[in-house]
Order: structure tokens, then sequence, then C-alpha cells
């Protein structure tokens, strides 16, 4: 095909395409957004609980549930697991709303000679 050709023919294709395309997209008559699902494996506290990861860890153990996540209530947590000694671990209502919003905490057992930085994510 020839340079001339062609040229001519993409401007004709334009000339159709355009104003099919701005009434296509202008027909629309749902101005409210969609709204969006997760998507798959995505990262959900209320829908798949947490996951938690301890510093230093010798033993311990977190398990903050997706119905504690759910009810939002400061929550003091054990953390023995298998070690020889306890922490607790406060979680506050603000830190429930973050892991509600999928968002990861990171809070500080109590002190028992030492301390431990836990992060709690969604699973």
């Amino acid at each position: 095909m020839k340079r001339n050709k062609f040229i001519k023919q993409l401007t004709a294709l334009t000339m159709i395409g355009l104003p099919l395309l701005a009434v296509s997209t202008s027909c629309s008559t749902n101005d409210t957004p969609t709204p969006t699902t997760p998507l798959p494996g995505a990262k959900d506290c209320l829908a798949n609980g947490t996951n938690s990861s301890i510093s230093a860890n010798h033993g311990h153990i977190l398990n903050v549930s997706k119905t504690d996540v759910e009810n939002a209530v400061e929550k003091s947590y054990s953390i023995a697991g298998s070690a020889n000694h306890d922490h607790t671990v406060l979680i506050t209502a603000d830190n429930f709303e973050l892991l509600k919003t999928n968002l990861s905490i990171q809070v500080d057992s109590s002190a028992a000679v030492h301390t431990h930085v836990i992060t709690v994510s969604c699973a």
C-alpha cells in the first residue's frame, strides 16, 4: 500500500471512530462509582483475620481474631506461647480501626527484662 493511500484510510477511520468513541463514553447514566471488590488474595482483616510477627521471638505467640478486629474494643493479650515467661500486648480501639482498614500496626510488649515489637497485619 502506498503512503498516500494509507494516510487517507487512517484519516477516514479516525473521522469515523472519534465520534463513535465520544458517543459511547458520554452515554453512561450511572454517575455513582461502582463499589470495588477486593482482589483475589488481597489482605483483609475482617474476612481473614490477622498474622502476627514478634521481633526477637523465642516462643511467644499472638493471635488476634477477626472477631476482635470487628469489635474494635481495646484488648490485652498474653503472648506466653512456649516461652518460659509471659508478656502482655495492648491493642487499642484505634489500632483495631487501622486493622479494619487493612493497615498493619506495630505495638510493644510489656517489659519482662526485655520487650518485643509486635507487628499485626491482615491475612
